[in-house]
């Protein structure tokens, strides 16, 4: 094979691949919609629905029974003032986070074993037992996560929250109590109600849509 054949098949080869690329996918979040570009930690992540349209569900979420308790179905509304949402608004969520709006953070509430399977991608992991001293947490670390993490401010004993983020909670699915243990915990310490937002369909609807998942980002 002469060179510039060789050069023409490689062109050839290239052009197809970039085409494929730009192909409109066939299974869109929404009409409008065909992904969403996040950050998940140092990397860039698009956030699309499985393309294989004989793909199921992730075996880990395959399961309908759990014993109840701890697995039991929690309510449509978590607590007053706290608003549920679904995976649309968890999407704009993650994309203004990824834009630089410094005041939302996206939480997984699950413990590390149930996170090394796939989380949102976007997502930081603060299990719900580090939020809970009957679980063992302590108040001087509950008060480094409200600082660091939740830009709460600590005013000689007093919690200021004017400038708290807004959190956006989930876990594995509106049969799981993480997420909730968490945000009721946060009530529990005066977090504003308003400034929390539930995911309550967590990872059991996003893997039953087939959106993308992620490794947690390590810290």
């Amino acid at each position: 094979m002469n060179t510039s054949r060789f050069l023409i098949i490689l062109t050839s080869v290239g052009l197809s691949l970039a085409i494929s690329q730009l192909q409109a996918a066939e299974v869109n979040i929404t009409a409008e919609i065909e992904s969403v570009a996040v950050k998940h930690g140092d990397a860039d992540i698009s956030i699309m629905r499985n393309q294989n349209q004989k793909n199921t569900v992730n075996p880990a979420f395959a399961k309908t029974s759990r014993k109840c308790p701890p697995f039991c179905i929690q309510p449509a509304t978590l607590a007053p003032g706290v608003e549920t949402i679904a995976e649309l608004e968890m999407l704009d969520y993650l994309k203004r986070m990824s834009a630089g709006d410094n005041s939302i953070v996206v939480i997984d509430s699950r413990t590390p074993a149930w996170v090394a399977k796939g989380t949102i991608p976007g997502a930081i992991n603060i299990p719900w037992t580090s939020l809970d001293t009957s679980k063992g947490a302590d108040p001087i670390s509950i008060g480094e996560i409200l600082e660091r993490r939740f830009n709460a401010q600590n005013l000689e004993g007093l919690w200021d929250f004017r400038n708290a983020r807004t959190l956006v909670m989930f876990c594995n699915g509106m049969w799981c109590g993480q997420s909730p243990n968490n945000i009721k915990n946060l009530l529990g310490f005066g977090y504003p109600a308003h400034k929390i937002k539930w995911y309550r369909g967590g990872m059991q609807d996003w893997e039953i849509l087939g959106l993308t998942t992620a490794k947690p980002i390590s810290e």
